[in-house]
């Protein structure tokens, strides 16, 4: 079966921006920067971005190049024996995208309430009460939550229809209208935001620089966290995207302009969110410590407040702001489904129409559980830990694999052959040496912070779950290699 290549290097690129461009650069990178020294933040987190994120975005892109197969199939031609890296990859890929569309589905509810500021005043009610029907605690399910049902439901349609088209029908065609569209999105939230009043006082909260916090070790964990789960790195993506790359490609410079593209994202995303609520705090009278959230909070209550006191053009500020939300997120599961369906398509010499229905198929049945009435505490758990023991996991073994046992200099005289930079010196430091030393220490830093804390206040029950969740996708990743269909 011929391997399906990319039309146009652009459509490479906007591709893997829509895939690293996703909910975090909306929710969680304005929230961390402000959180970790302002505009001193901004000094480890392109330090960790040249020192990992960068470093192994080429690895995974000459992986993919190089071997011409999904991450399990690239993994397995360095080395049989990695195969299941590959595969955990996948299943780590496969978790997220479970209940990640599920957050697709709440941000199309938003979208279609955002015409007529539907959410009402009382914003925490709506999205609590009406839209996820919340239930007491996550051994409490309650069925499913209606219109998060049908939000999940249109999510995996859309996500269907682009897959079944293909590389260059499917995913770089959409690629080539949700990207430009979530730049001038963008831009557009942005001029908005800093035309407000209040709204200067909301960006120098955000970009204001505390430098005695660069001694602090954990605004390094941050930038370094921020850097690695920002990319879309460890889950099988990046592997699978550059796997479509014709054999001259400048893999380096592809990996630097995703890279930055992303980042150049979030940070010009900070402007909008932090103006938006540098307006809210002056209209309320109060300090922006007062209304700032991160994470759900921030998308799904606290701006919808900020949009209802809006002195104008209130409804076509929300549209924007809720289109630009479901853009991003719906280029991530449309990536994470690429990479889970080209691995059944090379281990199983599958046709692409059918392992799409099987990738799909499977995902939306794992992605059931969240669209219930206790299904943000699954949610939440479960993106917590996955984070941390499945997509940092997977990035030590990449490194170790592939930096160590594979050779390092085999894949950085690959990555070199066609590419205006070159990956040096620098390159051979960060893959073998920061890279596995940083996550190691993330890893464990992470771990100390749930012993000593629990996650969430959740009791160690609910917490088994995510641990358990975990568990089974190792145990499916390392089971999946011995089976023995794929044609080589």
């Amino acid at each position: 079966m011929a391997r399906e290549v990319w039309n146009t290097r652009v459509g490479f690129i906007l591709a893997a921006v829509g895939s690293a461009v996703g909910l975090g650069n909306i929710w969680r990178f304005s929230y961390t920067c402000y959180e970790n020294g302002g505009g001193a933040f901004l000094i480890p987190y392109f330090i960790a971005l040249l020192t990992a994120g960068i470093p192994l975005m080429i690895l995974e892109f000459g992986l993919g190049s190089k071997f011409k197969g999904s991450a399990p199939m690239s993994l397995k031609r360095a080395d049989k024996k990695f195969e299941w890296i590959g595969w955990l990859g996948v299943m780590s890929g496969f978790i997220i995208t479970t209940y990640y569309s599920v957050i697709v589905g709440w941000s199309l509810i938003y979208l279609a309430n955002a015409f007529t500021l539907g959410w009402g005043t009382d914003t925490a009610g709506f999205l609590f009460g009406e839209v996820l029907e919340l239930s007491d605690s996550p051994w409490v399910l309650g069925g499913f939550a209606h219109k998060v049902l049908l939000g999940l439901l249109a999510t995996w349609a859309i996500i269907w229809v682009v897959e079944k088209k293909g590389v260059q029908g499917g995913i770089e065609k959409a690629s080539k209208i949700f990207m430009p569209l979530l730049w001038i999105l963008l831009f557009v939230l942005v001029f908005r935001a800093v035309t407000l009043v209040g709204a200067l006082d909301g960006i120098e909260w955000y970009l204001k620089p505390d430098f005695s916090m660069l001694l602090d070790k954990n605004i390094w964990v941050a930038a370094y966290g921020q850097a690695f789960f920002s990319l879309s790195l460890g889950m099988a993506i990046m592997i699978t995207y550059s796997s479509y790359l014709p054999k001259k490609s400048d893999i380096v410079n592809n990996a630097f302009i995703v890279s930055l593209a992303d980042c150049a994202f979030s940070f010009t995303m900070g402007f909008a969110i932090f103006g938006t609520l540098g307006y809210m705090a002056s209209s309320k009278g109060v300090g922006l410590q007062e209304v700032v959230a991160s994470g759900v909070g921030l998308a799904f209550v606290v701006l919808p407040e900020a949009l209802n006191m809006l002195p104008g053009l209130k409804a076509i500020t929300a549209v924007a702001f809720f289109l630009s939300i479901v853009v991003a997120a719906l280029s991530s599961p449309i990536s994470i489904v690429e990479g889970f369906a080209a691995a059944i398509m090379d281990k199983f010499d599958m046709s692409r129409s059918r392992a799409v229905d099987v990738a799909i198929g499977v995902s939306l049945i794992g992605s059931l559980i969240f669209a219930t009435k206790g299904g943000l505490y699954w949610l939440d758990i479960v993106d917590h830990f996955v984070n941390i023991y499945g997509l940092m996991v997977v990035g030590i073994l990449e490194v170790v694999a592939i930096g160590w046992v594979y050779g390092g200099d085999r894949i950085k005289e690959w990555v070199n052959t066609y590419s205006d930079i070159m990956a040096g010196k620098w390159w051979d430091v960060s893959a073998k040496v920061v890279i596995p030393i940083v996550l190691v220490i993330c890893l464990a830093q992470e771990t100390l912070n749930g012993i000593n804390e629990p996650y969430g206040g959740y009791d160690t029950n609910a917490l088994l779950i995510g641990f358990g969740v975990i568990v089974l996708g190792a145990v499916i990743a390392l089971m999946l290699p011995l089976l023995k269909k794929e044609v080589e």
